[in-house]
């Protein structure tokens, strides 16, 4: 039988956000202790390059757990035509897709009701 569902356009990981309580100590031990290269969306740092993924850290209000918390983020060909597809195959939209500053950003849950977010460019 040929999958007759549209493509999702998922390409690979491209960020990880961890929680952190203190920023400041954070960027230290990733940017300095580790040795990580800054990662740059436009002019804004938003975390540390891991290979290819960004490391991003997130201080608002999410607590570092004993469980693993991080939140992954997938780049795909397009945003909004992802959330199309995922819709399509009965999967669950948990924050519609957005603008945020030069991406487009929402998330989907999987069967465990973990939240996977995808974004892509704004390219329109």
């Amino acid at each position: 039988m040929l999958n007759t569902l549209p493509s999702l356009g998922l390409q690979r990981v491209k960020v990880i956000a961890l929680a952190v309580t203190d920023l400041n100590r954070a960027n230290q031990f990733y940017g300095q202790q580790l040795g990580l290269p800054p990662a740059f969306e436009s002019e804004e740092q938003v975390g540390w390059w891991l290979d290819s993924v960004i490391l991003m850290l997130k201080p608002d209000g999410a607590v570092p757990t004993h469980s693993p918390n991080p939140r992954i983020t997938l780049a795909v060909d397009h945003a909004p035509a992802t959330q199309k597809s995922l819709r399509a195959r009965g999967i669950v939209i948990a924050d519609e897709v957005q603008p945020y500053g030069a991406f487009y950003v929402g998330s989907f849950l999987d069967s465990e009701g973990n939240k996977l977010w995808f974004c892509s460019p704004v390219t329109d």
